[in-house]
């Protein structure tokens, strides 16, 4: 795409004369309320503007408000997140902040009236007689209106029928109000007439649960079934429905589900349609221009909202944590100079196109009249669009010069809108918003309608992660599977893996491959007649021979230079990288991972890699222990000798890398045991890492049963270290026979254990329930409850139990289970029978025990055990003990707090936990009280990231190691100090001194 419009000084000059009318009528205007001289909404703005870090705790305080039930909870929360500056609400709290102990309702009755207020400033009412005062007014003003029901995310297809019957109740209400009031507003008139007065606006995420950008097909199909209803009932009394834009992660599947639709002959001449843009995203003009071809493919015209966007902080923060590239504008004069760029693209398409110029920036306005101007558009093929409670005298100005415009007016109760009406105060508070940089006189007209493009070069560069140091870590990127070019591609690899399937894997022992010996055959759980490979089977004597390699080996390699074993491992990791498509699909196959699952687990292989390549050279260099004249003191390292590498099936590929790759560049030579379920793919590790340069020895790969080699190794008296993730029990026998030394053994063995846990969830009384219960069943539910850190206890607070258990049992049923080749799928198989069996054994004793509240389906074939969650559990019931490691979770009652934290920490367990509050000092007790290895704060339990969150629990979760942490190679080496007198008669070196 071409570059920004390039300055024009004669469309310059029109631009500044537009603006500065539009300037000279608002100034006659009354000053807007949120920037008034007076009152508490100004107080509010200006400590907010003035202190960041007051705006951050109020908007938060803000947020959690509507959910407090009583006074005491109120005066708390403000106490907690305000502090003394509490006082800033309003001055009068001043005194019954002092008496709050003994009557909080002094306080918490005016700050919820205030906040309330506050929300009324940006919701136009919570009803539908609300909604009609409002529209009445607005045709009064002459303002046509738009209307938008609060609610973002629905987490149940009870709770999206709600939803599709509340849109359905106002087209009806709103069409017979409309078939009252015979006169039209002076928005309401286009230059042929007559415009749909009724025009509803619609978020995808609002209308079913069902939305995976990983699976736009099943999803479109799941948003037709409700989107039909409205545009039939549309139709019928003749609306305009606008698809409204939300997260980038959803934009590709609005525009698809808006051609799809759209194309059906029943909707491909009515109702009147459109549709928001967001130019503050970079591909917008392209997806712009892909959507004008498509509207004159098909003769449609519609309606285009060109709006800069409201979700810049957070897509910035999300592709930063996901190292994906931004996909917004950095400078605000970017997403300015897009806007009008744009602008312009409608305004050349005006035959068909109606645009909707979404802005309260003056500029952008004038920019849009002067263009039409200068095209010779009736101002009346187009229109303005403003947000109720914002920019009111931009409002009324316009509607002065004779151009259209129509208010975004919100509906709706003030808990469900409280995102909405935080993004407007963050809009309002905004550094380098329009309407704080007018109205708080922090810039002058003359910059305000200056050229967008002017202003980039010198505009501040946003706050971002600072850039790596050369050689130092980063971590792999996940897939971004919303985009259709990456679930083409992963569709391909798994088509031509599958085709490949069948081969055998020998033993490779010394760096020979040994094929004469039995093959077991690994099969596909989700289709057990599909073989995977057959692997070789080793036997007690294939161990001592693997031993014997590595000790044989291990002087040499020990003796290899630490940057020589770090390359080698980035060399692995960037074959991993190379071929990622094609070991997600043999975890796909083999492991029986979801498509996010499986490209998440192969990420966290080539970030062991590449964190141990930078760890160990890092810890190769001599460290000084303390700085004495004439000493030099230093502690460095050295392997501990040959290890035992036995890994778990249900990360194959990442922890099998780890539990190799972490002692491997250490220096140490490994025996490699896959987990007999998934030996192809530990296979497959083995070829690459021979690929990357790994001499004959220094590992061993080694397939076969724990029961035939497992306690052989672990016992071997050559074997210096153990390195263990799996379960209990086989966990507890290596610790205990790695203590009993045998004759002729040269070290202590080394045991790095991880083990299992029976992971809680607490959700408080203020937890945001559209945020827990997505994240509580991603973590119970995702890749089928068989993850370390899967949740398998909710602890509800008594407060919020009866709300949340209800909103979460009827999310359950939306869960997609099955094959998880398809892109879609979040619960897949188990990975065995006897996984299988063992689980469902559970569930009977849940049955007895506690009361089964949800149960769902799964497909007869494979090894599928169904989403299944008990209520009235008790602490001592078997399935509130036990680890079960798959898809059924245990919701638990606790009074209050000290209840919950004493459920949590009342298991032989300590692995991971969480907590949902948006209480401060509930989220500090949390982080002092709460016994777990990985504490999660607001957000799902599961998702370790290498480096970002080191992994590992202690009591019987393991020995406390935490891998992907800076300390975890340190278990595969001996400490070594060395101390040298660097002292000569007397005369000590500068260097030394």
């Amino acid at each position: 795409m071409s570059a920004f419009l390039t300055p024009d000084p004669t469309l310059e000059a029109a631009i500044k004369a537009k603006g500065e009318r539009l300037f000279a009528l608002m100034d006659q205007q009354p000053p807007p309320a949120l920037f008034s001289k007076k009152g508490a909404y100004a107080r509010l703005m200006e400590w907010s503007m003035k202190d960041p870090a007051f705006k951050t705790q109020l908007f938060r305080f803000v947020d959690v408000l509507p959910t407090l039930k009583s006074s005491g909870d109120i005066v708390r929360h403000l106490q907690e997140y305000l502090g003394d500056k509490a006082v800033e609400l309003n001055p009068a709290l001043k005194a019954g902040l002092a008496a709050s102990s003994f009557a909080p309702a002094l306080v918490a009755t005016p700050v919820k009236a205030q906040i309330v207020d506050m929300a009324n400033q940006f919701v136009a009412g919570e009803s539908g007689d609300d909604l009609i005062k409002q529209l009445r007014r607005n045709t009064k003003l002459g303002l046509a209106t738009t209307i938008d029901l609060l609610g973002e995310t629905v987490v149940s297809d009870a709770e999206a029928d709600i939803f599709l019957q509340r849109n359905l109740e106002v087209l009806d209400s709103v069409s017979k109000f409309f078939a009252k009031e015979t006169a039209p507003a002076f928005s309401d008139l286009g230059p042929k007439g007559p415009l749909p007065r009724l025009n509803l606006s619609v978020k995808i995420s609002a209308l079913t649960p069902d939305v995976h950008p990983a699976d736009p097909e099943n999803s479109i199909v799941a948003l037709k079934e409700r989107f039909r209803p409205i545009l039939r009932r549309a139709a019928e009394v003749g609306a305009l429905v606008n698809f409204d834009m939300e997260s980038y992660k959803l934009k590709d599947l609005t525009l698809a589900l808006f051609k799809s639709i759209f194309e059906e002959p029943e909707f491909r001449s009515q109702p009147a349609i459109g549709i928001a843009m967001q130019a503050y995203l970079r591909d917008c003009e392209r997806d712009l221009r892909d959507l004008v071809a498509w509207a004159r493919q098909h003769n449609r015209p519609l309606s285009i909202r060109l709006v800069k966007g409201a979700y810049w902080d957070y897509e910035t923060i999300v592709a930063q944590q996901r190292d994906w590239p931004i996909p917004v504008w950095q400078k605000k004069p970017e997403s300015d100079a897009n806007y009008e760029k744009l602008t312009l693209f409608l305004l050349e398409n005006i035959d068909l196109v109606t645009p909707n110029f979404a802005s309260h920036n003056v500029r952008s306005c004038a920019h849009a009249i002067a263009q039409a101007e200068r095209l010779g558009i009736d101002p009346r093929a187009y229109e303005f669009q403003a947000l109720y409670g914002m920019a009111d005298e931009l409002k009324l100005s316009l509607l002065q010069m004779g151009h259209r415009v129509r208010e975004y007016c919100a509906i709706g109760e003030l808990l469900p809108g409280m995102a909405y009406l935080v993004r407007r105060l963050l809009e309002n508070t905004s550094n380098e918003g329009f309407l704080r940089l007018k109205n708080m006189g922090e810039a002058t007209k003359d910059a305000l309608l200056a050229n967008p493009v002017t202003q980039i070069a010198a505009a501040p560069s946003p706050l971002s992660r600072k850039a790596p140091a050369p050689g130092s870590f980063v971590n792999a990127a996940n897939t971004d599977f919303s985009q259709a070019a990456n679930r083409e591609k992963q569709k391909s690899a798994l088509t031509t893996v599958s085709g490949q399937l069948g081969r055998k894997w020998p033993l490779i022992i010394a760096g020979k491959k040994i094929a004469d010996r039995d093959y077991v055959a690994s099969v596909n759980p989700a289709k057990p007649s599909q073989i995977i490979g057959h692997w070789a089977r080793a036997t007690v004597a294939d161990a001592d021979a693997a031993v014997a390699s590595a000790r044989a080996a291990f002087p040499k390699w020990r003796a290899t230079p630490v940057e020589e074993r770090a390359k080698l491992l980035e060399r692995a990791a960037d074959l991993m990288e190379s071929r990622r498509l094609e070991l997600n699909a043999l975890l796909i196959l083999e492991a029986g991972k979801p498509w996010i699952e499986a490209d998440g687990d192969t990420s966290e292989a080539i970030d062991f890699c590449r964190f141990y390549a930078v760890e160990m050279r890092r810890l190769a260099k001599p460290a000084v222990t303390q700085a004495v004249p004439g000493e030099r003191c230093v502690q460095t390292w050295t392997p501990r000798g040959v290890g035992v590498a036995i890994a778990p099936w249900n990360f194959p590929l990442a922890i099998l890398t780890g539990l190799v790759v972490a002692p491997l560049v250490a220096g140490n030579c490994i025996i490699m045991k896959p987990a007999e379920q998934t030996s192809v793919i530990g296979a497959t590790l083995m070829d690459i890492l021979i690929e990357a340069g790994l001499p004959a020895g220094v590992v061993n790969f080694l397939p076969g049963y724990g029961e035939d080699i497992g306690a052989h190794l672990t016992g071997h008296k050559d074997v210096d270290f153990i390195a263990f993730t799996g379960s209990r029990a086989v966990g507890c026998a290596i610790w205990e026979a790695a203590g009993r030394t045998k004759s002729g053994q040269a070290n202590l063995k080394k045991v790095v254990c991880e083990m299992g846990g029976k992971n809680a969830l607490i959700i408080d009384n203020d937890a945001d329930l559209d945020e827990a219960i997505p994240a509580a069943l991603y973590s119970a539910f995702g890749f089928s409850g068989q993850k370390c850190s899967a949740l398998s206890r909710l602890i509800v607070l008594d407060e919020v139990y009866d709300a949340f258990v209800e909103r979460f049992l009827s999310a359950c049923p939306a869960i997609p289970v099955g094959n998880p080749a398809l892109p879609g799928t979040v619960v897949g198989p188990v990975i065995d029978p006897d996984a299988q069996q063992k689980i469902l054994g559970l569930i009977e004793q849940g049955r007895k025990e506690a009361q089964l509240a949800f149960q769902g389906t799964a497909p007869a074939e494979g090894f599928f055990v169904p989403p299944t969650v008990f209520t009235h559990v008790k602490p001592s019931h078997t399935i509130a003990r036990e680890e079960i490691f798959g898809p059924v979770v245990a919701i638990l009652r606790a009074k209050d707090l000290d209840e919950a934290f004493a459920l949590v920490n009342g298991t032989d367990y300590a692995l991971t936990g969480g907590l949902f509050s948006r209480s401060p000092r509930a989220l500090e007790r949390a982080q002092q009280e709460l016994l777990v290895g990985n504490l999660y704060l607001n957000r799902a339990i599961t998702g370790a990231i290498v480096e970002r969150h080191p992994f590992g629990g202690f009591k019987m979760s393991g020995g406390g190691t935490k891998a992907g942490g800076k300390e975890y190679l340190q278990n595969f080496l001996f400490p070594r100090v060395i101390v040298e007198n660097v002292m000569r008669r007397g005369f000590t070196p500068p260097e030394e001194t």
